[in-house]
C-alpha cells in the first residue's frame, strides 16, 4: 500500500532539500542512504527527485543565496484545497509567504508561517502524490514540529489542516501531541519552550530511517557530515541529529526490520 493511500488529512506528504551545493548533497545522500537522483531540468527549475529502491523519497533544489536562507530540509503537508488552506491560514492568525502556485501537472505548492516558526510548506497533489515509501532505512520515518507556542500551535494545525490530534504526553518536562494515534500516528508537535534555543530550534524536522543508528552516524561523519546530538537510546528508538556537508539539519531513527 502506498503512503498516500492511508495518509491522514494534513499529514506530511513530501520533503525536500534546499542546498547550496547540489552535487555534494547528491553524493552524500547517495552514499549514506543509497539514493538515486533524477534531474527534472530547467522546465522545473532544475529540481531533483531522489529515489530509494525505485520509490520517491525526497526532492531537492539549489539555494543560490538570493533568499538569504540557510540550507535546510522542508516538510510539506498535504492539502486537498490549497487556496482554501491559504485563506484558513490567514483567518487563524498565520501569513501566506508563497501564494499557492501550480507546478505544471505535478501539483500545487504554497508556504505559510505561524507565530515565530519557520515556514509551513503545503502540497496539493496532482500527478506527484508524494513520498512513495516510509518507515524503512533510507526513507522518511517521522516528522516533528518543535514549537515554543505549544497550545496555540496545536489548535492552529487542528483548525487549518484538519489534524486529528492526540496528547501523547502532558508532563511539565515533556508535552507532545501527535497527528493520529497508535499505529496510525504520522507526525508530532513537541513543546520545546523549556529547552535551550540553540539545541532545539523551532520548525519542522525530518527523521530518516536507519538499520543501525551508530553505523549511520559514523558513515555520515566520514562523508563530511557533522554529529549534533546523539546517538541516544530513547523510548522511541535510537535517535541522532546531524548536519549534512552544507549544514542542512536532519535526524535519524533506528528502525525495526519488518517481519
Amino acid at each position: 500500500m502506498a503512503p498516500s493511500d492511508f495518509r491522514l488529512p494534513g499529514a506530511p506528504c513530501w520533503v525536500d532539500l534546499f542546498t547550496s551545493d547540489m552535487d555534494r548533497s547528491e553524493r552524500f545522500y547517495a552514499d549514506l542512504f543509497g539514493w538515486s537522483a533524477e534531474h527534472m531540468g530547467e522546465e522545473f527549475g532544475n529540481y531533483v527527485n531522489f529515489f530509494k529502491s525505485g520509490e520517491p523519497v525526497a526532492g531537492g533544489m539549489v539555494n543560490d543565496g538570493s533568499s538569504g536562507m540557510v540550507d535546510l530540509w522542508t516538510v510539506y503537508l498535504a492539502a486537498e484545497d490549497l487556496v482554501g488552506t491559504a485563506g484558513s491560514v490567514v483567518a487563524h492568525g498565520g501569513k501566506v509567504i508563497v501564494a499557492p502556485e501550480h507546478v505544471m501537472e505535478e501539483g500545487s505548492m504554497a508556504v505559510f508561517a505561524y507565530v515565530a516558526q519557520q515556514g509551513i510548506a503545503a502540497w496539493q497533489p496532482g500527478r506527484h502524490t508524494g513520498i512513495g515509501v516510509l518507515n524503512e532505512p533510507g526513507a522518511p520515518c517521522w516528522f516533528e514540529l518543535h514549537t515554543r507556542n505549544y497550545a496555540e500551535t496545536v489548535t492552529f494545525y487542528e483548525d487549518v489542516f484538519g489534524w486529528d490530534t492526540h496528547v501523547a504526553s502532558a508532563t511539565d518536562d515533556f508535552r507532545y501531541t501527535t497527528l493520529g494515534e497508535g499505529d496510525s500516528q504520522q507526525a508530532g508537535i513537541m513543546d520545546v519552550s523549556a529547552f535551550p534555543e540553540d539545541g532545539f530550534p523551532v520548525g519542522w524536522s525530518i527523521y530518516f530511517g536507519s538499520a543501525d543508528a551508530g553505523a549511520t552516524v559514523a558513515k555520515a561523519v566520514e562523508l563530511g557530515g557533522t554529529l549534533v546530538h546523539g546517538v541516544d537510546d530513547t523510548p522511541f528508538g535510537r535517535l541522532a541529529t546531524l548536519l549534512d556537508p552544507t549544514g542542512a539539519r536532519f535526524k535519524i531513527v533506528e528502525t525495526t526490520p519488518s517481519a
